[in-house]
């Protein structure tokens, strides 16, 4: 049965082992059990800083950003394998994580896992809803910078964020060039103005 008509899939359309595609803190942080963890690749969207936060990583007063897929490119992660048995509470537990505003739609997307068979899959993906008031379209690096400083949610600082998917990214072997430029703005912030002793927590 179709929950939130548009945003998720019945679950019949994941029969048997669930491969979930891992791009944002999903690659340091999945939050479920699995039993096979692949770098992959996807074709078709890439990884961008295009969701205003209004509850993980800010607020509606003050937004933070989060990773979205958002079309054209590409992007590598993360192919998490989870068990059948595992599938549908594993889909629940990313519906109830990732679909808080509904920012997001539940989609299918063929992943190229980049291991020796170099075989392709059939992944749930999240990708980002162009129409939702929370989409922020392609902001300049100044923009996301002021918003990731401002931003402080539910589940901690948005700097905090962007740095932990810019070091999960780095320990599979590669980058990504615009993650990378904020991060090391983020570093020259800090830098510049350390936080307060009351600001650590």
């Amino acid at each position: 049965m179709m929950e939130m008509s548009g945003i998720t899939l019945p679950y019949t359309e994941f029969p048997g082992d669930l491969w979930v595609f891992g791009y944002g803190s999903l690659m340091w942080r999945p939050g479920f059990e699995f039993i096979e963890k692949v770098p992959a690749r996807l074709i078709g969207e890439h990884r961008a800083l295009c969701v205003y936060s209004f509850v993980h990583r800010g607020t509606p007063e003050k937004p933070g950003l989060v990773l979205g897929l958002d079309r054209g490119g590409a992007c590598r992660g993360i192919a998490f394998r989870v068990a059948e048995k595992d599938a549908r509470a594993t889909i629940d537990y990313l519906r109830a994580r990732e679909q808080v505003t509904s920012v997001y739609r539940e989609v299918k997307r063929s992943v190229w896992l980049e291991n020796e068979p170099r075989q392709r899959v059939s992944a749930l993906a999240y990708v980002v809803d162009r129409g939702h008031v929370q989409y922020a379209g392609r902001l300049s690096l100044a923009e996301q910078l002021r918003h990731v400083l401002q931003g402080h949610g539910q589940s901690g600082v948005n700097r905090d964020y962007v740095l932990a998917t810019v070091k999960a990214i780095e320990a599979e072997g590669f980058r990504d060039a615009p993650l990378h430029q904020l991060a090391t703005m983020l570093h020259d912030t800090t830098a510049l103005h350390p936080s307060r002793p009351q600001d650590a927590t």
